[in-house]
């Protein structure tokens, strides 16, 4: 059901406007677009469990769209695709890192135009939309979500050029940080990625219908053709068939995401044009030759850290196992109970194997520590089950400082990397033995593929932190 609880929406003064983790789909030219779009975004539903939507345009011009809270499996059936005629869609999952949960703050969003329907998915965060909120707020404009994505809406709509290809230039030269968009005005599809190209996006085609995503696993799941990258700053058009490329944004160093390799997209995927398995691999190969251990065998904290546990038993030698088991059917309206404990959370969510863990040497890989609290759970299970000596290895460096650009994380003095020693981490996870690949070394393993923005483990951000420099959003932290 709709959220229709009346309350007053945070100024752009407040320290609660959303910033997203999102996935985003597009396809034109297809017939039932919604329902490939349905394919793409479950294929995405790693990248946002909170709300899924999509916008459908017929051939003539009319805009249907569905929205709905929960996995994308939650939010659409048969009946309501059925409801979403048309040869062009969007689509849209998101997970917010901030501000509260409900269905207004879903996207795509859609609004009336000059130009027809326009509707908007986004994914990534954008640093001076404070700034520019509070500019279109001054000028009369009324905003009806939480999220940093309506401020491109308003900058789109109050444009003074006179053409819709003009106006979107417009708005996206005036966007800083992160985002990787899809947009139509009428039946006219646009793609864009910011200059620095934080987050990534695919294009593909399916027969004579083009595809745009946000990870190529989501072309796969409807058997469309990977095609390339959306270059950073590279603004497309796509009509009728043809992608024509727009002026693009002004350049910038390039600047995608690591942790997008470490943690964030699917295995299955290609982004910045590489393997995301091979990379993870790599580093747990990596981290292997750093941080030997003298052990038994070696297992992941499923599922992210698979790909680099493989590696680390490949370089090590030591037998790979699936000693921790996690359970996928934990829902989204899971409440902990406070009387079961500080570690019911991972109960409920992993759960050993005994036999591979009791009386043994194990080697436990994580693909990041933030935290710590999750981790120090688990280790108290895997000492429950009988554990004689944990190694812990994280194939990835300490995370110290929080992310601006679109990934959750929690405020710098939270990330446990930069308030404590790795000594003190061991100390504080009750483990054997601690180790972190090196940010040298895993800068080596994906050379090829950068630079990187790699902001979360140097504090060193490439994208100005406008709201945050001149004081647009209240309460935030210099970094």
């Amino acid at each position: 059901m709709p959220d229709r609880t009346h309350r007053p929406l945070p100024t752009w003064r407040d320290d609660d406007r959303l910033r997203d983790e999102c996935g985003v789909f597009a396809i034109s030219g297809a017939e039932r677009a919604a329902e490939l779009a349905f394919l793409g975004l479950y294929s995405l539903q790693h990248r946002g469990q909170e709300s899924a939507g999509i916008v459908a345009i017929d051939s003539g011009g009319t805009a249907r769209a569905h929205k709905g809270m929960g996995h994308v499996s939650e939010a659409f059936d048969d009946t309501i695709l059925a409801g979403l005629p048309g040869d062009l869609a969007i689509g849209h999952v998101r997970y917010s890192t901030s501000g509260s949960s409900s269905l207004r703050n879903a996207q795509p969003v859609l609004v009336n135009y000059r130009y027809g329907s326009m509707a908007l998915a986004h994914n990534g965060t954008l640093t001076n939309a404070g700034e520019l909120g509070e500019r279109l707020t001054a000028e009369g404009a009324i905003f009806q979500t939480e999220s940093d994505s309506e401020v491109v809406i308003h900058l789109i709509a109050r444009s003074r050029r006179d053409v819709p290809d003009h106006q979107v230039d417009d708005s996206l030269s005036q966007l800083a940080g992160a985002f990787s968009l899809v947009l139509t005005v009428g039946r006219t599809l646009y793609a864009a990625r910011d200059a620095r190209g934080f987050r990534p996006l695919v294009l593909g085609r399916l027969g004579d219908a083009i595809v745009v995503a946000s990870e190529t696993c989501a072309l796969d799941i409807i058997g469309a053709r990977y095609e390339r990258d959306v270059e950073p700053g590279e603004v497309l058009k796509i009509e009728d068939g043809v992608i024509q490329k727009l002026r693009p944004l002004e350049p910038a160093p390039h600047s995608p995401c690591l942790f997008e390799l470490v943690y964030f997209a699917r295995p299955d995927s290609r982004i910045w044009g590489c393997s995301v398995d091979r990379a993870r691999r790599a580093f747990g190969r990596q981290l292997a030759r750093e941080h030997p251990a003298d052990a038994d065998c070696v297992f992941a904290v499923p599922d992210s850290s698979n790909s680099a546990a493989l590696g680390y038993s490949e370089e090590s030698g030591l037998p790979f196992e699936l000693a921790l088991i996690r359970n996928h059917y934990v829902g989204r309206t899971f409440i902990h109970p406070g009387q079961a404990g500080r570690d019911f959370r991972v109960r409920v969510k992993y759960n050993p194997v005994t036999e591979l863990i009791e009386g043994r040497r194990v080697v436990v890989v994580d693909d990041s520590l933030v935290r710590g609290t999750t981790s120090r759970g688990l280790v108290a299970l895997l000492r429950e089950a009988g554990a004689r000596e944990i190694h812990f290895r994280v194939a990835s460096p300490p995370i110290i400082a929080p992310c601006y650009y679109g990934i959750d994380m929690p405020t710098r003095e939270e990330l446990i990397g930069s308030t404590h020693s790795v000594e003190q981490i061991r100390q504080h996870l009750g483990v054997e033995s601690l180790g972190y690949l090196s940010l040298e070394g895993m800068r080596a393993m994906v050379a090829e593929h950068g630079p990187f923005c790699e902001a979360c483990w140097t504090g060193d951000y490439p994208a100005p932190l406008v709201d945050i420099e001149n004081g647009s959003v209240v309460g935030a932290r210099v970094p």
